[in-house]
Parts: C-alpha cells; structure tokens; sequence
C-alpha cells in the first residue's frame, strides 16, 4: 500500500512542528513547506529516514506553491502572522496566500485540504487581523469547496507566544498588565465605597493545547465527513485576563502586581511599542482584545472529533517554570 503524502506549510512554527510529528507517527511522508529549509532541518527526526523533508516554498508564490502541492494527497496551511511587517501583510499572507494555496491544491486534484483560520474571524471587525482571517476563509472555501477550516482560540505549549510572553514579563517587571473595559468602577454598599479596578476581569481566553489542535488536524485529514466543515476549537475552561496572569504567576511561584489597564490606554501604550522590531503589542491586536476569544457554539469542535480537551493547569507547570525564581538568566530556553 502507497504512503500518503502531505504538504504542510508553516511546517516548522510552533503549531507545525506539532502537526508534522504527529503525522509522521500516523505513517504519513510529509514535505514541510517553509521559508528556510536549512533552519527547518530539526524536523527530520521527527519520523524515518526520508519521511519528513523541509522544502522552499513562500505562500506568497505561486510557483513555489504549485511545485509544493504537486502528487500529495492533502495539504495542512499552517501560515498566519500576528502582525505585519513590509511585505508581510494580512492581507498577503491570510487571504491571498491562503487563497494560492487553495488554488493549487485544488489544481493538482489534492483530496484534502486544511486551512488554519483563527477564532474571532469576523469580516466585519474592528481589527485587520480578524478582518484578514475571515477574507481568508471566504477566499479558501471559493477556491477548495470541501476544505476543513480550523478556528483555534489562544493555543498554549512549551513555545507558544502567549503564556511564555507572560512568563517573561514576570522575570523583568513587578507588575503585570489586565486590559479592562469596566473597570474603575464606584461600587457602594452596607459597608461603604470603593472603586472596583479590573470589573469583569477584562477579555476572556480559552486556552487550546497546541497537542490538541495537532491531534484535531491529523484526524481531518483521515475522515472524509470532515469535508467543508470549519471547527472551533477551545479548552476546557474560560479565562478572564485577570485570571491568565494569575495562572502565570502561579505557575511560575511569582507573585507579581496586577494592574488595570484601559483600553484606551492600552491604545496609547501600543502606538509606540508597535514600532519595535518584533512588537510587543500593537494597535490591532488590543483591538483584538475587545471581544472575548471564546468557541460560540452552533460548531463542531473537540469532542465532535473525539478529543478530551487538555487544560492549561495539566500543562503549564511543565514549562512555564523556566521563568520561576530560581530560574537562571535567560529562563525561556531553560528546560
């Protein structure tokens, strides 16, 4: 019996790598589409000799995509970008790119696709990002009709750009930011006054495991009545902002000092920190931060895929601990 053959772009970023070892173990000879080649070489051991091969491909080039996609059986888009930067911009990557990707797996008569989307997508809100993501759907869904479309919320693991940015701005700073609409609130009672500083705690999160998400794509791409169905993926538990940070702090043994930031404030803070090289924060995404990150419902998710969902308080003490007190200088590649 043949193996299958699927391409995976965005193969070696932190969701990748995660998708790329698990379809590996399933049997499956994966090409792991990416910018650099060379730098992806780390995940040629992920299965046997000649199973996983790192190649050349910009979702920006046609070419390149076609010559990617030819003779495989399915196709995982990973690729996304938090901001934009020169020529990377969402409208680039997460509507044209996904749509080239579509196109060209469509063309070669590919018989599965995956397209990594985002929860929040949403073509009519205030922020680019979720603006992108939703264009990026449409334009896959028109291109691939039957393709599987995955919508994770914030997406937890040993490298994930979430809890360890956290974590790192607990080792440097004594405090830690909570965005907040409704807080500094004048609450009155039998015992008096008092102002309320964080209200409803902020945005609400439900953290997924990368492994979760991982193990929810491989088995997409293994039944076809998944076909033309777009999941959402969430964890088992919702997170005020509030709480985030306090799951940061307890899982790193720092106790830290919560602040109450307004999002009007915070719009001020990312003006300047979004001229940094790799942003901090940025405008679009405290824009992002307005609506709760949260699985809707009315879609399947998880448990239509059989998956018990993994939570964070199983997971992040394993590697947020890199950022502990005792952790040495430069915590984040501590094991």
């Amino acid at each position: 019996m043949a193996r299958r053959v699927v391409t995976v772009f965005g193969g070696s970023g932190f969701i990748g790598r995660n998708v790329v070892k698990r379809l590996a173990a399933q049997g499956w000879v994966v090409r792991a589409a990416v910018r650099d080649p060379i730098a992806a070489e780390f995940l040629k051991p992920m299965g046997d000799v000649g199973q996983v091969t790192p190649l050349r491909a910009d979702i920006t080039d046609p070419k390149a995509v076609a010559m990617a996609v030819a003779g495989v059986d399915a196709v995982v888009n990973l690729v996304g970008i938090l901001y934009e930067s020169g020529r990377a911009t969402f409208d680039a990557i997460h509507v044209k790119g996904a749509a080239t990707v579509a196109a060209a797996a469509k063309a070669a008569g590919v018989g599965r696709l995956v397209h990594m989307s985002a929860l929040g997508a949403d073509k009519n809100s205030e922020a680019a990002y979720a603006r992108s993501k939703a264009a990026g759907e449409e334009a896959v869904l028109a291109a691939f009709p039957g393709a599987c479309v995955v919508r994770p919320s914030v997406v937890f693991g040993p490298d994930d750009d979430f809890f360890n940015r956290f974590g790192k701005l607990a080792m440097v700073s004594p405090v830690l930011p909570v965005f907040t609409a409704d807080g500094f609130k004048p609450v009155c009672g039998e015992a008096g006054c008092s102002i309320d500083l964080f209200g409803s705690g902020g945005p609400i999160f439900q953290p997924v495991s990368v492994a979760d998400v991982a193990q929810a794509i491989v088995q997409m791409l293994d039944d076809s009545r998944h076909a033309g169905k777009t999941f959402e993926l969430g964890g088992p538990r919702r997170y005020s902002m509030k709480e985030v940070m306090e799951l940061v702090m307890s899982s790193t043994g720092r106790q830290r000092v919560l602040v109450p930031v307004p999002f009007g404030l915070g719009m001020l803070q990312a003006t300047f920190l979004q001229m940094l090289p790799s942003p901090l924060l940025t405008k679009d995404q405290v824009r992002m931060m307005k609506v709760d990150n949260v699985v809707r419902g009315g879609k399947p998710g998880l448990t239509e895929l059989g998956i018990t969902p993994t939570s964070a308080e199983a997971i992040l003490p394993l590697y947020m601990k890199r950022y502990g007190k005792y952790a040495p200088a430069g915590g984040d590649k501590a094991a």
